[in-house]
């Protein structure tokens, strides 16, 4: 990629290193960090998107923070997995197309090996007690990070008293009054559309984030860096993606149905989870329902206790939590015997993949197609004032979301049940890891899960 020729004038002697942009990155480093992204993107939306500003923006100044809000508030607008299509926005920002598919299928492809092989072994082997001790431990980690999280976006965006506001009603909204998600977004976004024709300052992207921005130093792709051409608006290129993304849905759609026929489970799961992919505005927890009462209910792909314990799966690996959908991929092939009784892995294992294609295709193409027309958006209040206002939102929604996963990690039987002080325990502890001493993701959800294994394996001992 072409550095900005702002930055490459000659920094003059006893200027700062972090006044000079890095050096370009190839195409082959960004492969490296995407891949080792896709192991370590814990924590849920949250926290992956954490992970990717405290090492794009903050450690590698692989693009200014101004850039990086740009492409989430994006993102937060669309169907699917937000974490994921933020980093096949950047991938493809840096390094065109091919770019944007690695980025993208590297955040995925992880986490799908993953769960295709746990969900074997819950299949083959049952309830295991070595999993379900690192599951114990990982869960108080899950919602110290997710709560980490919703502190360090919100330190970002809550820049006024009126973002505050913004992000304290969405968390009643949804906290007290379970107000379904598109409904905040469209009011909050509403609200800042309106909101900027009166008040501009209060809902500019600008303000509040100089200090943070000269705090990194320069950006490879600054705020004044040049939209790249391939990321300029074009008919052209906007047809040719469609076609493109729509024709693989098609063939891989009549594939299906002239091998397994329209009944076959992996041509329904198919149609079923396209479908599924474009009502996961608002994240995985706001489709859940929806693919609960299809694959449970309507084609018993497999039990409620099995979907349980597959969202349980799914919030402790790497990768989107949407990715609990291979699990129920998997679970189905093995159980409809989609390939025979002797080929029950290879059935759920190409099943897991079928539903994997099919959830994450419409991501990319909302990503190659529409990113152009927002990268054209720099600057423009009247589209960024809403996306300030949905930002600020989000921030209620997350702190929700943490509030969520600590009922169910502290008290797993209701509040009528008895109140879990181990996990309590090893909750705050991870909290005090994260914002007292800055522990790294990977390295709190590894100790998190030895003590929670520990503690699985001895607690018999000591009854």
């Amino acid at each position: 990629m072409t550095t900005p020729s702002t930055a490459t004038a000659a920094v003059a002697p006893g200027i700062a290193e972090a006044d000079q942009p890095p050096a370009p990155v190839s195409f082959s480093e960004a492969f490296r960090f995407w891949l080792k992204l896709g192991f370590i993107s814990f924590g849920g939306p949250a926290g992956q998107i954490a992970i990717m500003h405290t090492e794009l923006v903050e450690r590698r100044r692989w693009l200014s923070e101004k850039r990086f809000l740009h492409a989430l508030n994006y993102c937060m607008l669309l169907p699917g997995p937000e974490a994921q299509q933020l980093a096949t926005y950047i991938g493809w920002l840096m390094h065109r197309t091919s770019g944007g598919i690695v980025a993208g299928a590297l955040f995925v492809l992880p986490s799908l090996f993953i769960l295709i092989a746990l969900s074997w072994i819950y299949l083959r082997f049952g309830d295991v007690p070595v999993v379900a001790g690192i599951f114990y431990g990982i869960k108080p980690a899950v919602t110290a990070i997710v709560l980490h999280a919703a502190y360090r976006i919100g330190s970002r965006a809550l820049k006024n008293r009126w973002m505050w506001g913004i992000a304290v009603a969405a968390f009643v909204a949804i906290f007290a009054f379970d107000t379904p998600f598109p409904a905040i977004v469209l009011a909050a976004g509403l609200i800042g559309y309106f909101g900027a024709r009166r008040w501009p300052d209060v809902f500019s992207l600008a303000g509040g984030h100089g200090s943070a921005q000269q705090g990194y130093g320069r950006a490879l792709l600054d705020d004044d860096t040049p939209t790249p051409a391939h990321a300029r608006f074009s008919r052209r290129h906007l047809a040719k993606v469609l076609v493109i993304g729509l024709g693989l849905w098609l063939l891989a759609m009549v594939v299906l149905v002239a091998t397994q026929g329209w009944q076959g489970t992996l041509t329904q799961m198919g149609w079923f989870f396209t479908k599924a992919a474009l009502l996961t505005l608002g994240g995985a927890y706001a489709v859940l329902p929806y693919v609960y009462q299809g694959a449970v209910e309507q084609y018993q792909w497999l039990s409620g206790a099995q979907m349980i314990d597959g969202l349980a799966l799914g919030e402790t690996t790497p990768g989107p939590l949407i990715m609990v959908v291979a699990f129920v991929g998997f679970v189905g092939g093995w159980v409809k015997q989609v390939f025979g009784p002797e080929a029950l892995f290879l059935g759920g294992a190409v099943a897991a993949t079928v539903v994997t294609f099919f959830t994450f295709l419409p991501s990319f193409l909302f990503i190659l197609a529409g990113g152009p027309a927002i990268e054209a958006t720099h600057g423009q209040l009247g589209f960024t004032a809403p996306l300030s206002a949905i930002t600020a939102a989000v921030v209620g929604v997350i702190l929700n979301l943490a509030l969520f996963f600590a009922y169910h990690v502290l008290w797993p039987s209701g509040f009528g049940g008895h109140f879990d002080v181990v996990s309590a325990l090893i909750a705050a502890v991870a909290v005090v890891a994260l914002f007292r001493f800055k522990v790294g993701v990977l390295q709190l959800l590894g100790a998190c899960a030895a003590a929670g294994l520990a503690v699985t394996l001895l607690r018999p001992l000591l009854s």
